[in-house]
């Protein structure tokens, strides 16, 4: 599994497009799927951006857990789930995205967007909110004390 890390601001072109990180295209597989879903975070102001095998195993493990077919309440979060869902691939050249302009403006860029590198996952961010994003060191001391509890 691919782990993505650190945290890069990009400008929007003209068009549209970002400029995939370096660093996140340089840890990619050389021979490679370059393919990525982005999607809107179900809890943050935010854009997920997945590997594609990374997203097989994610909207797997979620479709295991439902029974669409049958339950009409499975069937409604299904499709919300994959509701503003989109496939991306950098351009091989200059390693631009293009993301489609609807998930771009759910989550409000106009300029400038950081991409996150969150683990398994990228979250992009439109800038202003990504700093405003931010836990206080405070807030993040009590949530570490909460979740050591849990051992």
């Amino acid at each position: 599994m691919i782990k993505f890390f650190g945290e890069y601001n990009v400008k929007v072109d003209d068009k549209g497009r970002l400029i995939f990180p370096a660093a996140f295209k340089g840890i990619m597989p050389a021979e490679g799927d370059m393919r990525f879903v982005v999607r809107k975070d179900n809890f943050a102001d935010c854009l997920e951006m997945y590997t594609f095998s990374e997203w097989e195993r994610q909207s797997e493990e979620v479709r295991s857990r439902l029974n669409p077919a049958f339950n009409e309440s499975h069937a409604k979060f299904w499709r919300a789930y994959m509701h503003n869902c989109a496939v991306v691939e950098p351009d091989g050249k200059l390693g631009r995205i293009s993301i489609p302009k609807k998930l771009l403006e759910l989550i409000g860029v106009t300029k400038e967007v950081v991409f996150s590198g969150n683990d398994y996952k990228i979250e992009i961010w439109a800038k202003e909110k990504f700093e405003s994003s931010v836990i206080s060191n405070e807030e993040f001391i009590s949530i570490a004390g909460s979740l050591s509890d849990l051992r």
